[in-house]
């Protein structure tokens, strides 16, 4: 098994005096999931793409989003030694429930590793040894698509999930909304002291900006269809898992449906479904 300094990233950084404007933006402009925090030089902590979202979905403040501190989301690190194998560090990540791992030698900061390495290597080194059937999760989350987006945001944070399939009346899948989409909508609108309603075509009303959760602001105000992404990515249950994660790493994103041999979603695989596997690889 490979160990962790094969596969590990130079890790991005952002300052911790930064606003949660300036995270978006580093997040969404680099396309990276996760930054560590420095302070004084020294990494002290790490934001995730999933401790934004889930930040962005449950803040009913006011403010706008250059009057939060990134303090108020940053979590702790948990590092390991670049020397442990990789399934080692993934049965770490998949014990503490993580996405990724600072990395360090002599106690320095060399690196970071995260989910998509993991998948990166699993991708090169274990072809045609597992299906997705055997690693998908069969539940998935979904809503109508003509759902508001408050009842969606709603059930990402009561399920602490990252995506939801949205559904036409007929049962067809017909998008998806995840995180990312949410976070292009929340520097669009964060910035404003006041949101405008215009669902009653009658009528147009100016509230304050309450957030994505409630019913009188951006929350209730903006249409799913508006932001969810069209194209769902989709693979069978009978594909080999290597060959997903490798579609997962050139579409850059994090998860696919599972299809059925009637071409139903019964599922999706997740990289973190990937990271599972290769945890319990022998």
């Amino acid at each position: 098994m490979k160990h962790i300094k094969d596969y590990m990233n130079s890790p991005r950084t952002i300052k911790f005096e930064s606003n949660l404007e300036q995270v978006l933006k580093k997040i969404i402009d680099e396309k990276k999931s996760r930054l560590l925090v420095t302070e004084n030089g020294e990494i002290t902590g790490l934001v995730s793409e999933k401790d934004l979202g889930l930040f962005l979905l449950t803040d009913k403040t006011e403010r706008k989003l250059d009057e939060i501190p990134l303090s108020e989301i940053m979590k702790k690190i948990i590092s390991v030694d670049e020397k442990i194998g990789l399934d080692e560090c993934a049965q770490i990540m998949i014990k503490n429930e993580i996405g990724s791992l600072v990395v360090t030698s002599e106690g320095n900061v060399t690196g970071i590793i995260t989910k998509t390495d993991l998948v990166r290597y699993f991708t090169k080194n274990h072809a045609d040894e597992k299906i997705v059937g055997e690693y998908m999760s069969p539940y998935y989350a979904w809503q109508y698509s003509d759902t508001p987006l408050y009842k969606i945001v709603l059930k990402m944070i009561d399920e602490r999930i990252s995506r939801v399939i949205l559904r036409d009346h007929d049962e067809n899948p017909v998008g998806i909304v995840t995180f990312r989409d949410l976070f292009n909508l929340a520097l669009k609108l964060g910035e404003q002291e006041d949101v405008l309603d215009n669902s009653d075509p009658v009528i147009s009303v100016i509230f304050p900006r309450k957030g994505f959760v409630s019913e009188s602001g951006f929350g209730g105000s903006t249409k799913v269809d508006e932001i969810m992404s069209k194209d769902i990515v989709s693979v069978s249950y009978e594909e080999d898992l290597a060959k997903t994660g490798s579609i997962l790493l050139e579409k850059n994103i994090n998860g696919a449906g599972v299809l059925s041999g009637n071409d139903n979603i019964i599922g999706i695989i997740s990289k973190t479904d990937i990271v599972k596997a290769l945890a319990f690889m022998k």
